[in-house]
């Protein structure tokens, strides 16, 4: 039997580290080795950490994985990638199941597309336009707070954070005055591994300890969604959360479990995301006055900030897929049940597809990364995501004249969804 191609247990230690997604140029210099020599690696974990798998960094094979959903299932194992530690906790958790959270993302076919059309539509552009007013007022008293706080300023304190969220818990239907619980769930979902985001303070925290922080987010989720489901079911609204609460699939009710996880999905995924790639827009613009020049005289360029600042940043940093039978990646045997890691900072960093691709270029054309994945789990908020940015940026360079970094930006701890944690700017308000 051939050996599986495998890698350092350094490298392997830095894929899954939580802080070496905070030291971005080194982990990008470790995925450009792999990928020019071992594009599809395997990965073990030093004394049973985690699952042994496959790392797959080029951007091809990563598309080429996330168009056969026939091939590479989410399901059985956890589509996001999580310790041994993690996984046994959840199973303990839920009664069986390796998922802390059961969502569209956790979902094969055939269930998976009739979930993901229950609130489909409210994602599409058509949709959309009817609230692009709402979004544009929601813009303008954000970037107020921002020119108020001037002329200098956290940006993602004061914008990419709070602005995003306002917008999906206003489609959502979560009363303004629970979106600051909203933020600090999401916080612990996303940046459990993060002392500063975990709401803990402690650092060098053990896995049971970050398990346990997130399945308290994850059970404060449930919680709040189960009083908002009885109100949506006795005085249903137009929102996205009446929706969910009043689904019907196959004529039966969704069920408990999957019903929270609908509303996890969308209030956590729905603005962590947009958030970290607002802030990566702003990061690129203040470290690059002549391109905030060019775009604040010409609009007609925004629409390439947004989409570089989205593969730039590639909030969503994997996802994890299970091989339904034996198969062939990268040159590659894939067997049956073998577990695969999708990285799409990895594969949205791949010169083969973008030229100079740690270059922030706007102008970049074609731009088909994988930040929102591809095939028929491709992330249902592109089209919200890509619309809020806009909208921002566009009143962003209304107000402001000029930006300059006032400090060192640092990114969050986390191995899955993952951005800047905080960007100081100063700026000049029109």
């Amino acid at each position: 039997m051939t050996p599986r191609p495998s890698v350092s247990p350094d490298v392997a230690r830095q894929v899954v580290d939580p802080a070496a997604y905070a030291a971005w140029d080194p982990l990008l210099d470790t995925f450009d080795r792999l990928r020019e020599d071992t594009p599809v690696a395997w990965i073990e974990g030093p004394e049973g950490m985690h699952p042994p798998f496959w790392l797959v960094t080029r951007y091809d094979d990563v598309m080429a994985v996330s168009k056969d959903n026939a091939t590479f299932l989410n399901n059985p194992q956890t589509v996001v990638f999580s310790l041994t530690e993690g996984i046994e906790f959840a199973r303990n958790l839920t009664g069986g199941s390796p998922h802390m959270v059961a969502s569209l993302v956790t979902f094969d076919a055939p269930i998976h597309m009739k979930y993901r059309k229950l609130t489909q539509d409210w994602f599409m552009p058509k949709n959309l336009r009817t609230i692009e007013n709402e979004v544009r007022s929601l813009a303008r008293e954000t970037v107020q707070r921002l020119v108020d706080a001037g002329p200098e300023a956290d940006f993602v304190k004061l914008v990419s954070a709070p602005y995003p969220l306002h917008v999906v818990m206003q489609i959502l239907g979560v009363p303004e005055e629970d979106e600051a619980r909203m933020l600090m769930l999401t916080q612990q979902m996303f940046g459990g591994q993060d002392e500063d985001l975990n709401q803990s303070s402690m650092t060098n925290l053990t896995t049971e300890q970050i398990t346990q922080l997130v399945a308290g987010a994850v059970q404060d989720f449930e919680a709040y969604f189960a009083r908002l489901t009885a109100e949506k079911r006795a005085n249903p609204t137009d929102d996205v959360a009446s929706t969910i609460a009043n689904a019907m699939v196959d004529g039966e009710p969704l069920n408990d479990r999957d019903m929270m996880g609908y509303y996890i999905i969308v209030a956590a995924a729905g603005h962590d995301t947009t958030s970290a790639s607002t802030a990566g827009a702003m990061l690129a613009l203040a470290r690059d006055p002549v391109q905030f020049a060019q775009v604040k005289a010409d609009r007609s360029l925004l629409p390439g900030i947004v989409e570089e600042a989205i593969r730039w940043t590639s909030p969503v940093q994997h996802f994890m897929r299970t091989a339904a039978h034996d198969t062939e990646l990268g040159g590659q045997k894939i067997a049956a049940g073998d577990w695969l890691m999708l990285n799409y900072v990895a594969a949205n960093h791949d010169p083969a597809q973008f030229d100079d691709p740690r270059r922030f270029d706007a102008s970049r054309k074609p731009n088909r990364h994988l930040a929102f994945g591809a095939g028929a789990h491709q992330c249902l908020g592109l089209h919200l995501a890509r619309l809020e940015m806009r909208i921002l940026f566009e009143t962003l360079l209304d107000r402001i004249d000029r930006v300059e970094l006032a400090g060192g930006p640092a990114r969050a701890k986390s191995s899955f969804v993952g951005g800047l944690k905080t960007l100081p700017i100063r700026f000049t308000a029109s």
